[in-house]
């Protein structure tokens, strides 16, 4: 693993712990084993750093996903899978969705980090969208409506669940979302 990427993995583990403002390049330095002036050398800003964090943090949590169309041709609900990506992140991890955390501090991030945590939502919406056509679930709501339920519902059970410290509030929230 290069710097570049442990400095980005000690971010990830930093923001997803406590949010945008928990980490500091000086943090990362002494965790990372460099010098505080050599993490300006791959992020010149602690919003070149958010934003990049917030790119491959979505980038990898759509590829982990797979695409819809090949999912439900495996025989596989793309539904589930998306909910075991929140439930592993919660209860594996024990740690709460990056862009979540990201989101519910938007209002005070830079602009390049907000413009990244806006793209995981709307990737995220279209993803679902596409799975929920696909599964062709039967009810009143649209693809879309059913999409934007679902990342809501999913981000509100994970901060519901860290606060109390209980994982089974995230259960009793999805029951129904995957049947």
């Amino acid at each position: 693993m290069s710097k570049r990427e442990e400095l980005l993995a000690a971010a990830q583990s930093k923001v997803r712990s406590g949010g945008y403002s928990n980490f500091s390049f000086r943090e990362l330095a002494t965790e990372v084993g460099i010098k505080s002036a050599s993490v300006h050398y791959h992020f010149p800003t602690k919003s070149d750093l958010g934003a990049e964090l917030a790119r491959q943090y979505t980038d990898r949590f759509l590829s982990n996903l797979g695409d819809p169309l090949e999912l439900v041709s495996d025989g596989k609900n793309p539904i589930d899978i998306y909910v075991n990506q929140f439930r592993n992140a919660l209860i594996m991890d024990k740690k709460m969705c990056l862009c979540g955390l990201l989101g519910a501090e938007s209002d005070g991030l830079p602009d390049k980090v907000q413009y990244e945590t806006k793209r995981f939502f709307e990737r995220n919406i279209a993803w679902l969208e596409m799975a929920y056509q696909v599964v062709a679930v039967d009810n009143k709501n649209s693809a879309k409506a059913n999409a934007i339920k679902t990342i809501s519902l999913l981000e509100g059970a994970m901060l519901v669940s860290k606060t109390l410290g209980d994982n089974q509030i995230f259960e009793q929230a999805v029951i129904g979302l995957t049947d």
